[in-house]
């Protein structure tokens, strides 16, 4: 049963360890209701936001920019650069390095990508990926491998991933995330569960994973939040959004 529980809000602890929010969100390009997408992203007051179908062609820097600005963040990475996948921040976060990483391609199929940062919150320091993986069920497992070791080679002590995966929990590449992470939605339930579709949700094919270190405080589809409507929800894109409270433990 999901707790309905506000989720905590962000803050620094004296410690060093952070408690931050992530939101990971299918934004279908902004071809929806781009001021309903900004109200649901602000509401939820993240830190991060891993964003999947970001714009990818005509002046994609300017819609994805705009998007931020709207929602009180800035660009982390990512967008056409990775083939759709990127990564917003909050102005709490201090950036060390990202990177934009382009999939192998699969003649036939369309191009995927990772948008991948290590950033650092108060003593915190974490890696970041954001995906969204293939229609395709071979494909989609071999990506779920190389986002493992993506991952791992991102050297921080606490890392989160998280985006479309495009399969629902028990299929053969999500069992293989949530094998070696910790699935935000069964470690902490919070919220509702079901993230597509959003005029009758009724399967969960967006998720986020933690490593093992961090603790997850929270985490689901946020329906009933403070200022996130269900009108809203329905109109900004095709997929409800994932918001999870983590707290990072301080790197030594």
């Amino acid at each position: 049963m999901a707790t309905t529980l506000t989720l905590p809000n962000s803050r620094t602890e004296s410690d060093g360890s952070a408690v931050i929010r992530v939101l990971s969100y299918n934004i279908r390009s902004m071809r929806d209701d781009t001021d309903a997408l900004a109200r649901v992203i602000s509401a939820c007051a993240p830190d991060l936001v891993l964003v999947q179908e970001a714009p990818r062609f005509f002046r994609w820097r300017k819609k994805l920019a705009r998007l931020a600005s709207a929602s009180n963040l800035v660009i982390l990475s990512g967008g056409a650069t990775a083939a759709g996948p990127a990564l917003l921040c909050s102005l709490r976060a201090t950036v060390e390095r990202t990177e934009d990483v382009l999939l192998p391609l699969t003649p036939g199929l369309h191009r995927r990508g990772l948008a991948t940062a290590v950033v650092r919150f108060g003593g915190a320091r974490l890696g970041v990926i954001s995906c969204h993986l293939s229609l395709q069920k071979d494909e989609r497992y071999a990506q779920g491998g190389m986002l493992l070791d993506r991952l791992a080679r991102l050297g921080t002590p606490h890392a989160i991933a998280g985006g479309d995966l495009n399969e629902r929990p028990g299929g053969p590449t999500f069992a293989r995330l949530a094998g070696e992470l910790q699935d935000g939605w069964v470690t902490a339930p919070w919220g509702a569960e079901h993230t597509w579709t959003p005029s009758d949700p009724y399967q969960r094919i967006d998720a986020i994973f933690a490593t093992s270190g961090v603790e997850v405080l929270g985490c689901g589809v946020p329906l009933g939040h403070p200022g996130v409507t269900e009108n809203d929800l329905r109109a900004a894109t095709d997929h409800l959004p994932v918001l999870a409270a983590l707290r990072v433990p301080a790197s030594s």
